[in-house]
């Protein structure tokens, strides 16, 4: 089955750091663009970051920006946010998936229109 697989999430305290880390065993992610999102409980999935494939151009979501950083791993097929300063705010599912339109960096920002082979999601919870 051609999906991604999260992990890395668990119970952080506010101020603290996380990764997470997003593979797959059927895909080889290095082709595509690829993007992070989260969803909170009662609220919309929301685009966090992208990055394109050749790891040239990274993007991100107002609410962490110059907090997480998204970065990718050739060679492990991996992919990864690091999660700095973290707030209860963070507090949600955190899923990868594979941008298939090229929507990473265009006027489509971080919508997750056009992404595709979701995981399961990681559970990130921060506590005051």
């Amino acid at each position: 089955q051609d999906q991604v697989q999260e992990s890395g999430g668990g119970l952080v305290q506010a101020g603290g750091s996380r990764r997470l880390s997003c593979t797959a065993s059927r895909l080889n992610l290095n082709e595509y663009n690829m993007g992070w999102f989260r969803q909170a409980p009662g609220k919309e999935r929301e685009g966090v970051s992208c990055i394109t494939w050749s790891r040239e151009s990274t993007y991100y979501g107002d609410s962490v920006k110059g907090r997480f950083t998204i970065s990718r791993d050739h060679a492990k097929n991996t992919l990864y946010l690091q999660m700095d300063n973290m707030q209860p705010e963070d507090t949600a599912m955190y899923y990868c998936a594979v941008d298939l339109t090229n929507a990473c960096g265009t006027w489509l920002g971080l919508s997750d229109k056009g992404y595709a082979y979701w995981g399961q999601g990681t559970q990130v919870t921060v506590s005051p």
